[in-house]
């Protein structure tokens, strides 16, 4: 965690009339929140400002259209979560982007596991994350323990780009044996607007797609998996069994047995892999396993209270 140099005021509360900011910056999109004497006044979106989505360029404009769009100049505090934040100087890189729009405020930066057990009204416990990428990450209080979250070259098993691959690496199989494009291949080909198959291995490949395009690809296997395919399902059961095991390994680490709660875009909205998430726990002796009910946004004015 980074925070701006210097001996600013005191950090704008909730209550406070100062205004706050706070930032939950995916790997597609980037989401800001301008929060007057505990009242949210603007909320709104831009593109991604994660550098490891975007070029450094691209984030920096985003985070300016957004800041501009906010009216947030005068912000007193700016408390930012995103994915990638592994190191302090991962943390400083993006107070750097944030520091020229908001010249006044103490600039804070975490990773955004944390804004989720924030937002899960949650002092301690773990937190994972399913969205574009996953992690679980989790605090006792006094010591902190992570799994995953290694990115989507080295991990990010139960993400929503790992189940895209997924259903990538399903459909080339049957081509290679023979067999004609089923339900689940035959959604993922006009997903992608293509014809057959065998163009998927180039398409994938491609400089136009990205680890966004294929995580998007992930409604594909989810709503498969809603309509019965059997294929289907036993990914959303395999990313829920996966997206566990991490929650499970921080708990022991931490010897703690929960709060565990689920949250981004797939934790929070595919009834399936939350089904299996739980069951998966359950059968490691964690029971309190919760779902986060409303967006990891508000955890950063949880932080900021705190």
């Amino acid at each position: 965690m980074t925070q701006s140099p210097g001996a600013p005021a005191s950090p704008a509360g909730p209550g406070s009339a100062r205004p706050l900011v706070g930032l939950d910056i995916g790997g597609t999109k980037t989401r800001g929140i301008k929060v007057v004497g505990g009242e949210v006044v603007a909320d709104l979106e831009v593109g991604s400002a994660n550098v490891q989505n975007v070029s450094r360029e691209t984030a920096a404009a985003n985070l300016a259209e957004l800041f501009a769009r906010l009216d947030a100049a005068d912000a007193d505090q700016v408390f930012a979560g995103a994915g990638g934040i592994d190191t302090d100087a991962d943390a400083e890189a993006l107070a750097a982007l944030i520091r020229p729009h908001v010249p006044a405020a103490q600039v804070t930066v975490v990773h955004d596991s944390r804004l989720l057990l924030a937002a899960g009204r949650a002092a301690t416990g773990v937190a994972v994350i399913a969205g574009t990428g996953s992690v679980a990450w989790g605090t006792n209080g006094d010591e902190e323990a992570r799994a995953g979250g290694w990115g989507y070259l080295l991990g990010d098993e139960g993400s929503g780009y790992w189940l895209g691959r997924e259903a990538v690496r399903y459909s080339l199989h049957r081509m290679n044996l023979g067999l004609e494009p089923d339900a689940l291949t035959q959604a993922l080909l006009d997903s992608t607007g293509l014809a057959e198959p065998n163009e998927l291995i180039a398409h994938f490949h491609s400089d136009a797609t990205d680890r966004r395009y294929w995580a998007q690809r992930s409604r594909v296997v989810t709503e498969a998996a809603e309509a019965g395919h059997a294929g289907a399902r036993f990914m959303v059961d395999q990313a829920a069994h996966d997206l566990a095991r991490m929650a499970a390994q921080v708990a022991r680490q931490l010897g703690i047995d929960g709060p565990v709660i689920l949250g981004s875009g797939l934790g929070m909205h595919v009834r399936r892999l939350q089904d299996g998430f739980r069951a998966s726990l359950a059968e490691q002796g964690v029971e309190d396993v919760r779902v986060l009910d409303r967006d990891p946004i508000f955890g950063a004015v949880e932080l900021a209270a705190r």
